[in-house]
């Protein structure tokens, strides 16, 4: 009678309805008995089979897990130790962070599937369930994912950093903040720009290691080369060598000559190399000089509307060589030309 009852208990799986009948035929104490001993029966099963597998997945998760954590926090003590911008140890931190984070996913997804089936969960028709899911958030989420996998790449090979200045995507502007999935950018009148990365094909960094800013100064084509060149020369070192710029230089400044002629005026290109995003006060303050020296030295600006005839004068209210102003005619007494509605001559 004993064994009737296990198998009914097997058959029945704790139904308690269906195990009242029974219960009053073989007497509370029996059927109690009989039910313990199949529990500490199937205890025993479970201890000798399967809980060994279950320390050892739980263990060796474990030893994964703080695997991951240490790499991540000697990658994030290297970067502390060696970088020199804290923009780029910001990004180091976020990297280091996605690691360990995804790392932690991937160990956590390997063991629940290791120990489901020990639990005696059928992983047939969840798999099923969850690739026709997985295909559908995919489809849906092929964006989110290709911005991720982007700005994961930016990240891992160093493009740009906050505080860059850079143009992507047909914008330009600095960085002010950046994550797996966009690039915040703020233009020069303070527009604020949001690209997903995905949309980041080609990085322009402007102020990477250094910035050369070019300055163009345009001469009248009287004027001698050789001198001109030389008080610009003596123009830009002095910046070069003030004390409020000299910590922003990173070279001498560069005179490459007479660059181009355009009309009357001589093209005189000056390159400042300087410290990254660091150039508008030396180029600024060299403008300032150049405008000051030239003056003094009686050298006329060059102007595209200046016009030399054969015989050295000069026409289009231009100033001549000597430095003496023309005088200027009165625009509002010019009398406009008529044209001849009939021929199309001018009269």
């Amino acid at each position: 009678m004993i064994e009737s009852a296990a198998k009914l208990y097997s058959a029945c799986r704790g139904s308690f309805h269906l195990l009242m009948p029974h219960l009053m035929i073989l007497g509370p104490s029996q059927f109690f008995s009989q039910l313990w001993h199949n529990f500490l029966a199937g205890l025993l099963t479970f201890a000798e089979t399967k809980l060994p597998k279950l320390i050892w997945i739980a263990i060796g998760s474990w030893i994964l897990i703080r695997v991951i954590g240490v790499i991540s926090h000697r990658i994030v003590r290297a970067a502390e130790r060696h970088s020199t911008r804290a923009s780029h140890l910001g990004q180091v931190k976020t990297l280091a962070g996605v690691i360990r984070a995804t790392g932690v996913a991937i160990v956590a997804v390997i063991a629940a599937l290791e120990v489901l089936p020990l639990l005696g969960l059928n992983l047939g028709p969840l798999l099923t369930s969850a690739g026709v899911a997985g295909v559908a958030i995919g489809l849906a989420s092929q964006a989110i994912v290709k911005d991720c996998l982007n700005g994961f790449l930016i990240l891992v090979e160093d493009q740009y950093s906050v505080g860059d200045v850079i143009k992507v995507a047909g914008l330009q502007g600095t960085v002010e903040a950046m994550s797996l999935r966009k690039t915040i950018l703020r233009d020069g009148d303070g527009t604020l720009y949001t690209i997903p990365n995905s949309q980041i094909t080609t990085v322009a960094n402007l102020v990477r290691d250094f910035s050369l800013a070019t300055v163009n100064v345009a001469v009248d084509f009287s004027e001698n080369p050789e001198q001109v060149i030389e008080i610009l020369r003596k123009t830009a070192m002095s910046v070069r060598e003030d004390p409020l710029f000299s910590d922003l230089f990173l070279a001498d400044p560069v005179l490459l000559g007479v660059d181009s002629i355009k009309g009357s005026q001589v093209i005189y290109p000056v390159q400042f190399r300087v410290k990254a995003n660091k150039q508008a006060a030396p180029v600024r303050e060299f403008n300032k000089r150049m405008r000051l020296a030239l003056e003094e030295q009686h050298i006329l600006p060059g102007d595209a509307y200046r016009v030399y005839n054969r015989d050295g004068a000069v026409s289009q209210g231009a100033t001549v060589q000597t430095g003496k102003a023309m005088p200027k005619a009165d625009p509002t007494g010019a009398k406009s030309a008529s044209v001849n509605p009939f021929t199309g001559d001018s009269q």
